[in-house]
């Protein structure tokens, strides 16, 4: 049919515009929004091949969770099944209303009547997209013939700005033929032989390797920390001190309560010459005073401990002071490390989903975080057969490691690569798989 000098002229614009375009979306947009000077349509959907939708008109972005787009997305795989390539479709209310899910109502609140469906395809025959007008009515026949030239334009322009389809794992499969598919089976299967060494990624630390503990030697207040966080120490400084308030007390007190027990003593002594009921005494007294002198000798040793003294040269590691001052402790609570700093070592915490065959001696590689560039290089001195909390609250099993470059500051954290036994490609690629499929079905 020939067209009016009008319409060609716009079918002229429609095809320029199309031209122009420098991508897919704009490319859409022009196909949904300069049409309606033609067709006075409710409205005009882009969309795949795959059915996914690509441009609404009016519209300059897309909101994905509307609710007029997941009904399309829902219903749009029944309407494909039923409309023609190119032509008219308006179901009928028997239809409809056999229709899956909300297809009918959603096709009653937001579509008219009909929809007009133009299929832009490859030259290939292979498809492109939908253009789908939302109409009352169907177009006249000379529209139909404009949009008819249109559409080779715009399929064409479409195929060009989308460039070679990319096929999937089963079309490039079916494409080869059966030397081919041989050959890449072979190929597989030697490269799932390959060997490779097991690795793994786990959080690390750099700790002291022969760090002692310093603990409360009683129970009490921890009066003044005497040291800084990472502060070097000498053999004899004082690091920390308990609150001695109530120990010197108990040392007043005791100290009466022995003079007073050697006062009682001397008195029954003396009198002992003339009252032989006297002597009697003496050995209940005498005991008495060695028990108020016992007490005295451990109130001492008490107040002896007090002061927390570093017994080697070192550093002396803890959190901060100002956490420390005033706390109550037990005995035996820890409250600082001394380290050595020239022995430094790593402390690793290996998930137990992570967990792979690792020996003493199998190499470690430190990531540092202030310098990821530079690994620390050492080996497995230590493992542990079971797992704890690590502090990120993960169930782990704690590493020790040697590190070869003693140039390290404790404290120091980071991201640890374990080298584990040499296995096959295929076992490292499916061990998990294969661990969570038996986890799963119980074989």
């Amino acid at each position: 049919m020939k067209l009016s000098p009008a319409l060609a002229a716009f079918a002229t614009e429609l095809e320029a515009r199309a031209r122009a375009a420098e991508s897919v979306a704009e490319l859409g947009f022009s196909i949904a929004n300069d049409s309606h000077g033609a067709l006075a349509f409710r409205q005009a959907l882009v969309l795949s091949a795959k059915g996914d939708v690509l441009t609404v008109s009016g519209l300059v972005k897309l909101a994905e969770d509307s609710p007029y787009l997941l009904w399309l997305k829902r219903s749009w795989p029944w309407i494909a099944e039923r409309v023609p390539e190119t032509g008219w479709y308006a179901p009928e209310a028997a239809e409809l209303a056999a229709a899956p899910g909300d297809v009918a109502d959603g096709w009653q609140e937001w579509w008219p009547a009909g929809i007009q469906v133009v299929r832009l395809k490859r030259r290939t025959g292979t498809p492109l997209g939908w253009v789908v007008f939302l109409l009352n009515h169907p177009p006249q026949d000379d529209i139909l013939a404009m949009f008819e030239r249109v559409t080779q334009t715009w399929a064409y322009c479409w195929e060009m700005l989308g460039g070679k389809p990319r096929l999937d794992l089963r079309a490039r499969w079916q494409s080869l033929n059966v030397k081919r598919r041989r050959l890449a089976v072979a190929a597989l299967f030697v490269l799932f032989l390959l060997p490779v060494r097991q690795t793994v990624l786990a959080p690390a630390e750099i700790v002291p390797v022969d760090a002692m503990a310093l603990t409360a030697a009683l129970d009490g207040v921890v009066k003044s920390v005497h040291v800084r966080p990472n502060q070097p120490v000498k053999a004899g400084d004082p690091l920390f001190s308990l609150d001695d308030t109530t120990l010197r007390n108990r040392l007043e007190v005791t100290r009466k309560s022995v003079a007073v027990a050697d006062a009682e003593l001397l008195a029954a002594t003396q009198l002992a010459f003339d009252d032989n009921r006297n002597k009697a005494e003496l050995a209940t007294l005498t005991g008495r005073a060695r028990e108020r002198r016992a007490e005295l000798a451990a109130v001492e040793a008490q107040l002896a401990r007090i002061d927390a003294i570093a017994p080697y040269d070192g550093v002396a590691v803890f959190a901060d002071p100002d956490e420390w001052q005033g706390r109550p402790v037990v005995t035996g609570e820890r409250i600082m490390l001394l380290a050595n700093p020239d022995k430094p070592g790593m402390l690793i915490h290996l998930a137990v989903a992570d967990a792979i065959t690792l020996a003493p001696g199998a190499p470690v590689k430190l990531f540092l975080t202030v310098r990821p560039l530079s690994p620390v290089v050492g080996e497995i001195s230590e493992t542990s057969y079971q797992a704890s909390l690590s502090p990120d609250g993960v169930a782990s099993y704690r590493l020790r490691a040697s590190v070869a470059d003693a140039d390290v500051r404790i404290g120091l954290r980071g991201t640890a690569k374990l080298y584990g036994d040499w296995v096959v490609l295929g076992y490292y690629l499916l061990r998990r798989p294969l661990a969570k499929l038996r986890e799963w079905s119980g074989w």
